[in-house]
C-alpha cells in the first residue's frame, strides 16, 4: 500500500510514512471488508459513511505538519483511523461526530491500540469546541461546501486549519493559518473529492 499508493501521492514524509506502519489500518475496518483494507477504495462504516482512501488519509496528515507539541480538533472521526493517526504525531487530540456509535467505537479501538490522548464528543462537529479552543491543528476528516464560519477564529496563533471545499466533480483541500490575532493566510493544497461531512443542526450535546 505504501509503496503503490501512498509514495505516489507525494506522501514523502517518512515520520508519516513510519506512523502508517505503526498504526494497522485494517484493525479499524469490519471483518466483512477486511479485503479491501488496502486497497484504493472508500469502505462503508456504517450510516452510508466510509473511510477515506489511504492515499488521501496520508496526504491529509502529511499536510497538516503536526508537532509532537500540537493541540488538534478532528471532525469527523469516522472509523477512528485518522484519530488515530494523529493522536501519534499530536500531543492531545479532541475528536467529534454526530454518530455515537462512531465515537463508540472509536474510543474501544484507541483503547486498546493503547492511545490516551484521545477526548471525545458527540455533536456538530461544524461548530468547532469553543470551550476546548485554541487549537493548534483543526482538521475536516469530510468536505464542505464552504468553509465553516468561526472555526479559523479558533485557531491559535500559527494554527492550521484544514478542510476540503466543493462538491463533486470539483473541490480543493485547503488549509488556513492563523498569523496573527487578526490575520490568516489561505493555501489551496491539491484537487481532491471525498464524501461530504455528515452533521447534526444541533449544538454539540455529549463529551467524554
Amino acid at each position: 500500500m505504501i509503496e503503490q499508493q501512498i509514495r505516489t501521492w507525494d506522501v514523502l514524509d517518512e515520520l508519516i510514512l513510519a506512523t502508517l506502519k505503526e498504526m494497522p489500518r485494517e484493525n479499524y475496518v469490519a471483518k466483512e471488508f477486511q479485503q479491501l483494507a488496502f486497497s484504493d477504495t472508500e469502505i462503508p462504516i456504517g450510516h452510508e459513511q466510509t473511510m477515506l482512501q489511504p492515499k488521501q488519509e496520508a496526504r491529509i496528515v502529511q499536510s497538516l505538519a503536526l508537532h509532537k507539541s500540537d493541540k488538534v480538533l478532528h471532525v469527523g472521526t469516522g472509523s477512528g483511523y485518522v484519530t488515530a493517526l494523529l493522536a501519534k504525531l499530536a500531543a492531545t487530540v479532541h475528536t467529534i461526530d454526530v454518530y455515537p456509535e462512531f465515537i463508540e467505537q472509536a474510543q474501544l479501538l484507541h483503547n486498546r491500540d493503547k492511545l490516551h490522548n484521545v477526548t471525545y464528543e458527540i455533536g456538530n462537529g461544524l461548530l468547532g469546541s469553543l470551550e476546548k479552543a485554541p487549537f493548534d491543528v483543526i482538521i475536516f476528516s469530510g468536505s464542505v461546501k464552504k468553509e465553516p464560519l468561526g472555526l479559523r477564529e479558533q485557531l491559535a496563533i500559527n494554527g492550521r486549519l484544514f478542510f476540503v471545499e466543493g462538491e463533486r466533480p470539483m473541490m480543493v483541500a485547503k488549509i488556513i493559518k492563523r498569523t496573527n490575532e487578526m490575520q490568516y493566510e489561505t493555501t489551496n493544497l491539491f484537487d481532491c473529492v471525498i464524501p461530504s461531512l455528515k452533521y447534526d443542526v444541533a449544538p454539540s450535546c455529549f463529551v467524554f
